[in-house]
């Protein structure tokens, strides 16, 4: 496996999202005789007032937390069970509606819960006066995370600066699959298995239909809930949309080319960004990478976190990973040509720095297990390599190491009809990166096409998830309250703008 696939697993269609309000929303009931103090039902969940803290540590979110038990294998109802961990957001102003909002993160392997913070910001205006609930998928968060342990319990060291063998790789997966004994069973860790938790939680809460807001890989498990339970879905946002279709990790290495080629051509549009990089950006990465495939580099490097002094060996994997996971956002994509041609000119401490910092903010984003257990069932055995990979810079050795995992790791099978396109009169709202190096806007046309009462926004010179950019907080709101969205008026998205590159340390220009 190649250290480019170890740290692209942890982006994936993973989703850089994130807050609350006090406990004392519309639907939660009064405190019965003999109820816990600080305890407010929803339906059949108690819930419990909680704090949710960011994946980076920084802003928390008040919400009341809970959970609902459902079994693992759903054939075996008395068998292992599976405490779903379910936070809840009561809305801002008094009243409330009787239609949640449900947000799904991305991955697979995120859990919903540690995006709390980002998720009052996309959906602010939502919240003000909807109840928005976040269920750690299966395998995820608290919900039994298929993390990686050892004999001993302790979490299996992955160090992802490294390049591990084929073999090293192979032992790891098998060593994670052991640590699972007595504790899960990954067969049933699938997006099907998900969206049955799901209309167990909506049950639960006594709700008769619920708005599901996907992002990235949680565009696919909305799909899949409206398609499986339209009845119970009042409306839709799919932001970074995966079509059903798709087969996950299977076109990284073609989408990101686009994703670059795209960023190169705007840099030619800006004459102090054509002026300073007179070379293609991909054409100079491609050169980067080729020297240090020929010979890793030993780098003198700060540490980004603490300034301190590090020496490292920096790979031509560890550049690929880090031009996709950068691409991300418009405003990290903007490091990449100054850092690029820095390391063309044979100063690699820049790119070392990211580097490390971009592997460090990922580990813990993601559930590995969880994560093998959906592309394992739902999309290893449907890759066919892509003759157009081959050229390109990450090359077709990147989707096949991305699915080498599945060969260890045991998986179930997605349901028949589980990839036909999602057909619904749903009124559904997707949302697109113009340069999306994972979910490009096309994937978002190819969704769009069997949906007569679905919108399409591509939002200008963004990339992976746009929900919290610009006015789409607002538009958003306006949407979940009318559930129309072609009768939106998004002219406010002609306000964005493209991120200018950095031409030097100092900052962007102009």
């Amino acid at each position: 496996m190649r250290n480019t696939a170890i740290l692209i697993a942890a982006g994936v269609l993973a989703a850089g999202l994130a807050a609350c309000q006090p406990a004392s929303g519309p639907s939660a009931q009064a405190q019965g005789p003999g109820q816990p103090a600080g305890t407010h039902h929803f339906g059949e969940i108690a819930f419990e007032p909680c704090s949710l803290t960011s994946l980076d540590g920084g802003q928390s979110t008040e919400a009341n937390c809970g959970n609902l038990q459902v079994a693992e294998d759903p054939s075996k109802p008395e068998g292992r069970t599976i405490d779903l961990n379910i936070a809840w957001l009561s809305p801002a102003n008094a009243g409330g509606t009787e239609d949640p909002v449900f947000f799904l993160a991305g991955g697979p392997g995120q859990a919903a819960t540690q995006h709390a913070a980002s998720v009052t910001r996309m959906l602010g205006a939502v919240g003000k006066q909807r109840d928005i609930i976040l269920v750690d998928q299966r395998g995820t968060g608290q919900s039994n995370p298929l993390d990686c342990r050892g004999a001993d319990g302790a979490p299996l060291p992955l160090d992802v600066m490294s390049e591990p063998s084929e073999e090293q790789a192979i032992a790891y997966t098998r060593q994670c699959v052991q640590g699972l004994e007595g504790r899960a069973d990954p067969r049933f860790y699938t997006t099907s298995d998900a969206v049955r938790d799901l209309d167990a939680v909506r049950a639960a809460l006594g709700v008769e239909k619920i708005n599901l807001v996907g992002v990235s890989y949680g565009t696919r498990v909305a799909q899949q809930y409206a398609a499986s339970y339209p009845q119970h879905t009042r409306s839709v946002v799919l932001d970074g949309v995966a079509p059903n279709e798709l087969v996950v990790g299977g076109e990284f290495a073609t989408t990101l080319e686009e994703a670059l080629r795209l960023q190169s051509a705007q840099c030619r549009q800006i004459d102090a960004c054509a002026e300073r990089y007179p070379v293609d950006m991909r054409e100079q990465l491609r050169t980067v990478m080729q020297t240090l495939r020929a010979a890793p580099v030993e780098v003198d490097y700060r540490d980004s976190r603490t300034n301190l002094s590090r020496h490292d060996t920096i790979t031509a994997d560890a550049v690929g990973s880090l031009a996709f996971l950068f691409s991300y956002l418009p405003q990290t994509a903007s490091l990449l040509p100054l850092t690029i041609d820095e390391a063309a000119r044979g100063r690699y401490a820049p790119l070392m720095s990211l580097v490390q910092m971009s592997a460090e903010q990922m580990q813990g984003q993601m559930s590995r297990g969880m994560q093998w257990s959906v592309v394992c069932s739902e999309d290893a055995s449907r890759y066919v390599a892509d003759p157009d990979a081959a050229t390109t810079i990450m090359g077709a050795e990147l989707s096949e190491a991305f699915f080498a995992p599945c060969a260890q790791w045991p998986h179930g099978e997605a349901p028949e009809g589980f990839h036909k396109p999602f057909a619904s009169e749903v009124p559904v709202l997707l949302l697109s990166g113009e340069l999306d190096p994972v979910t490009p806007p096309r994937y978002g046309e190819q969704v769009l096409a069997h949906l007569p009462n679905g919108r399409h926004l591509v939002l200008k010179g963004q990339g992976h998830n746009v929900s919290a950019i610009g006015c789409m907080p607002k538009l958003l709101g306006q949407f979940v309250e009318t559930a129309d969205a072609k009768g939106l008026d998004a002219s406010c998205l002609d306000n964005l703008s493209y991120v200018p590159p950095f031409v030097n340390f100092n900052g962007w220009s102009p």
